[in-house]
């Protein structure tokens, strides 16, 4: 049985969901251990950015791989 597209983006959504907050978290965890301080405001960004760039490489090999398979 096939994935349907809407469920797809769904899944898609929640797995950036759930990538950026545990990116978030291990940073207000991380962070302290190497004598870092950052407010939640920043954690977020760096969520952010990184958050994207993940997006855009997860693409970028995705459009990659279906080249190889052609």
């Amino acid at each position: 049985m096939r994935q349907s597209r809407s469920l797809s983006l769904v899944e898609a959504g929640a797995n950036v969901l759930v990538g950026f907050w545990i990116a978030v978290l291990t940073q207000m965890t991380v962070f302290p251990a190497f004598g870092l301080t950052a407010p939640l405001s920043d954690h977020l960004a760096i969520g952010l950015v990184f958050t994207v760039v993940s997006l855009a490489r997860g693409y970028l090999l995705r459009r990659l791989f279906d080249r190889l398979t052609e």
